[in-house]
């Protein structure tokens, strides 16, 4: 006696169908009731259509004034607002950096670990410090000591990761030649 599953679904549901007929002059209640509010609402149907249109661009509005606002407000100094020159400098000394961290990070191992935290720590240290140097360029007047103090701290990172990347050459070697002497 297998029966077909959609019959079963469908006589197992048949008591939530709703079956019931509408009243008498259901249909001419619902047209005297359509004609009645397209009547008394036909004068405010231009309104009516706007309303989203004018509420689309109200919104648009907004988010543009927000966008200026928070754009101006959130422009602060560092080297690339001092010059193009400067701006290329920051780029340089940014992706530098990003390519050093990057090989820091693949180099990554136990024994490693300990070093590569210190370097993030002083890392850390660093970008501090040059966001406060980004306040003191802004208030100077963009004087070229707080230029240079800037260049100098992307140098000192710089210079942080390599010898880090240095550092752990020397760990991989050491290994290398532990395992080789204890293979012989």
């Amino acid at each position: 006696m297998n029966q077909d599953p959609l019959k079963n679904m469908f006589k197992n549901l048949s008591a939530e169908f709703d079956i019931e007929q509408p009243a008498d002059g259901h249909e001419m209640r619902f047209l005297e009731r359509l004609n009645s509010t397209s009547i008394s609402k036909g004068s405010t149907f231009g309104i009516r259509f706007l309303q989203p249109i004018i509420a689309v661009a109200a919104s648009i509005i907004i988010c543009l004034g927000l966008f200026v606002v928070f754009y101006q407000g959130s422009t602060e100094s560092d080297l690339a607002s001092v010059s193009e020159e400067m701006s290329n400098t920051q780029d340089f000394f940014t992706q530098t950096i990003a390519t050093e961290l990057n090989k820091i990070n693949e180099q990554r191992t136990p024994e490693t670990e300990i070093l590569i935290n210190d370097a993030l720590k002083q890392l850390s240290s660093l970008e501090k410090e040059y966001e406060t140097l980004k306040t003191d360029l802004e208030n100077s007047g963009q004087d070229k000591r707080v230029i240079y103090a800037m260049i100098s701290n992307f140098q000192s990172r710089i210079e942080i990761l390599q010898n880090v990347l240095e550092q752990i050459e020397n760990i991989n070697n050491l290994n290398n030649q532990s395992n080789e002497s204890a293979i012989i």
